[in-house]
């Protein structure tokens, strides 16, 4: 599981049908601080995230399909599991 910050969002008019009524989100991981350390994701959110949130993400994609109870052979990745209130961390952002 990574922390991540929602960046945006994702719209596609033709994908594959595991995404169907699903909305996808673009995360950037963050460390406690806030500060990006990683590339952009797509994810499945799946807790009503919005832009700017801090969210968890299950980013192996195994955990993603058990959440989402998918078939093994669907494309699925990441999925928002979580929007995290706060961090109680030493170097957390205020």
């Amino acid at each position: 599981m990574i922390l991540a910050r929602v960046i945006g969002s994702l719209v596609s008019t033709d994908k594959h049908s595991c995404y169907a009524n699903k909305k996808l989100m673009l995360v950037r991981p963050i460390e406690p601080g806030g500060s990006f350390t990683g590339p952009v994701q797509v994810a499945v959110d799946t807790v009503s995230a919005g832009k700017g949130d801090c969210v968890l993400v299950a980013s192996e994609g195994r955990a993603a399909m058990e959440i989402l109870g998918f078939d093994r052979r669907m494309p699925l990745r990441s999925v928002i599991v979580a929007i995290v209130d706060r961090i109680d961390h030493p170097n957390a952002a205020k």
